[in-house]
């Protein structure tokens, strides 16, 4: 949306012809802004919450750059970038500053938001070479407002590290179980969280494992009730479900 069609709906409040309903009907459901070769939603956040993040694989550095500064025109003060390598990631900073994060190949334009959800999420992942994936989810969720809690390294097959951590997971708001291999942790987190828990299946682990069909399959077959399932390494969908959650009334 942009100033004069701002402006023509304001007017129609001020006049009498919009009730503060309708015009806000209006601002929520309003045109994108066509830039050639994207539509960018800048109204999205008035109707999720938060604004168009921009999947950077397979987006050249300037067309990622082009988004980022309209979306950042249209008034977001947070523009979230997943799936950005590290040259793209440097190409755009010369003009827009980017907090950015080569593992997680994730990066931040604009400032990042106070905690404002109910509660805490907890981002748990079996082992260090899940922590590409965890760390997504991990700025995501604080792109998107909430207080994070992080808890590395506490796979199965060490499962008293997990059982020293189980006072931190029964007051969570919702939990992130990341893991690779037969992606156990997950029900296991489910059977000490009275909370949502979102597992995310990883790609790591040997042959057998299927790039990560294994543990997606095991997720999806969890006897623990409250475990629900993204895709795999999906971080970011992890994240954005848990913040929903940590934010509902």
């Amino acid at each position: 949306m942009n100033k004069e069609q701002l402006l023509y709906i304001l007017e129609g409040v001020k006049n009498g012809g919009l009730s503060p309903a309708e015009a806000l009907s209006k601002i929520k459901f309003a045109p994108y802004e066509d830039i050639g070769f994207a539509n960018v939603d800048t109204s999205r956040s008035l109707r999720h919450g938060v604004g168009e993040v921009i999947y950077g694989e397979g987006k050249t550095a300037e067309q990622i750059k082009a988004i980022a500064q309209k979306l950042i025109d249209s008034g977001e003060k947070t523009v979230l970038i997943t799936r950005i390598n590290k040259e793209k990631a440097e190409y755009i900073n010369k003009t827009i500053p980017l907090d950015y994060d080569e593992e997680a190949r994730t990066a931040v334009a604009g400032i990042m938001p106070k905690p404002n959800g109910k509660g805490k999420i907890v981002i748990c992942c079996a082992g260090t070479s899940d922590l590409y994936c965890a760390k997504e989810a991990v700025i995501t969720a604080k792109a998107f407002g909430n207080e994070v809690v992080e808890m590395y390294d506490v796979g199965v097959a060490g499962i008293h590290r997990l059982l020293d951590k189980a006072e931190i997971l029964s007051n969570a708001t919702a939990v992130i179980a990341i893991a690779g291999m037969e992606g156990a942790l997950a029900s296991v987190i489910g059977g000490l969280a009275s909370c949502p828990v979102i597992a995310v299946p990883t790609s790591v682990g040997y042959g057998a494992s299927f790039g990560g069909v294994s543990a997606l399959l095991a997720m999806l077959n969890s006897c623990a009730s409250n475990v629900s399932v993204v895709n795999i390494d999906n971080g970011f969908g992890a994240a954005y479900i848990a913040s929903m959650i940590n934010h509902q009334e």
